[in-house]
């Protein structure tokens, strides 16, 4: 069954479980507090939040308002214990977490102002280290890759970016592009930091020829490569434009699909499991699944009243934390099989769980069981169903067709006698 951890803005932590009822489309949920809340107030509340799985055991980082951290193990979905705590004094006021991940190497974190930290936890009683390093400032949000080798970055006059993990922890390591002394001419903005491997590149000027603003909201990683170098990544602006990017193609998007969020811009962008799906929300009501290959919105989900601030795609399922104080169950299904397509059977809200604080973070556990295509073949079922009944209807012949038109014609001239 779909297992989720959700954090809030008073910063307590809670597992969210969902079994199905007797009827096929009712999903129940079962909640347990993992971590209680604060009552300082909103100086603790869980910013993200990142799953790891270990053997039989979960991994679970945290990060706050207030610069603290935190790496829990989970056991049995509900049995927690800490396993370390450390804090980001580099987090000044007004600056948040825009990011954390967990590996193999540890948690990495990395704030708002290009703070970024990697923290190992001590084993079998040793002391626990960790490894800084500086980015660039006014970042919104930060990605690390599924193998941890890069991670990607973007912000408020900051071009998407992607980094090579180790080299941005070396402090040996040497620009990865350097400039002749004979161009020092060169623009700033086309020189590489050390450790970084590509950089985006502005859109061309408008038609007025007036530069165009950079604001990147969100982003995340489409697949993944064996390549450090090369990398499809998924970027959502402020504007509400999703663009797509390939780093190997080129510097420039090679898909800019415009006005796919319709309030605030993009607020999250998410890998969905199924081929060329992806979800998108805005900083309004709107959450959608979009279609890879064209950009089009194949179906969006309806009846949310408030923001929606993180999406945790699940297999067949979708879980999503909004500002209406919801956390909502979704299902999904694949993209049609030819772009442009006429999308058959479109995601609904199987289930709604209010929580008296306003959730700031939803995450998958990771596991996967027998349910994960439950609702998916629920509603093909249905499909199919509806075409049996069809398939079982009696075709008319057409003798009873010109019969029915001749009886019809001898009424017509016996009402005009």
């Amino acid at each position: 069954m779909p297992h989720f951890f959700a954090g809030d803005e008073l910063g307590a932590i809670k597992s969210i479980s969902y079994s199905q009822g007797s009827d096929l489309k009712e999903w129940k949920p079962s909640t347990t507090v993992l971590v209680p809340g604060d009552s300082s107030g909103r100086s603790k509340a869980i910013q993200k939040l990142a799953v790891q799985s270990q053997d039989s055991n979960t991994l679970l980082s945290a990060v706050r308002t207030d610069g603290s951290a935190s790496l829990y193990k989970i056991q049995n979905e509900t049995e927690l214990s800490l396993v370390h705590e450390w804090s980001e004094p580099r987090l000044k006021a007004g600056q948040r977490f825009i990011g954390v991940a967990s590996a193999a190497s540890g948690v990495y974190t990395c704030t708002s102002n290009g703070a970024l930290r990697l923290t190992k936890p001590g084993e079998n009683g040793a002391e626990s280290s960790s490894a800084v390093a500086t980015l660039p400032m006014r970042l919104c949000e930060w990605r690390l890759s599924q193998d941890a080798s890069t991670f990607a970055y973007g912000g408020d006059e900051v071009e998407l970016s992607l980094w090579d993990t180790e080299a941005a922890f070396s402090k040996d390591s040497a620009p990865t592009q350097s400039t002749p002394p004979e161009s020092k001419k060169r623009k700033r903005g086309d020189q590489l930091l050390p450790g970084e491997i590509w950089r985006a590149k502005n859109l061309p000027n408008d038609h007025l020829n007036l530069r165009q603003p950079v604001h990147n909201t969100a982003l995340t990683y489409l697949q993944p490569s064996a390549t450090a170098a090369h990398q499809h990544l998924l970027v959502g602006t402020a504007n509400g434009n999703v663009r797509r990017y390939d780093t190997r193609a080129a510097r420039r998007p090679v898909a800019d699909w415009k006005g796919v969020g319709k309030t605030g811009g993009i607020s999250t962008v998410e890998k969905g499991f199924h081929e060329h799906e992806v979800f998108v929300a805005d900083r309004g009501c709107t959450l959608a699944a979009l279609d890879l290959r064209n950009g089009r919105t194949i179906y969006s989900y309806h009846g949310i009243a408030g923001a929606v601030t993180s999406i945790a795609p699940a297999h067949s399922f979708l879980a999503s934390a909004a500002q209406d104080r919801f956390v909502r169950l979704h299902s999904t299904f694949s993209p049609p099989p030819q772009a442009g397509q006429q999308q058959e059977h479109k995601g609904e809200v199987l289930d709604k769980l209010y929580v008296k604080v306003t959730p700031t973070v939803v995450v998958w556990d990771g596991v996967v069981d027998g349910s994960a295509s439950a609702a998916q073949a629920d509603g093909e079922g249905e499909g199919e169903n509806e075409d049996e009944v069809w398939d079982a209807m009696q075709v008319a012949d057409s003798d009873s067709e010109d019969e029915g038109k001749k009886s019809r014609k001898k009424e017509k001239k016996s009402r005009v006698a």
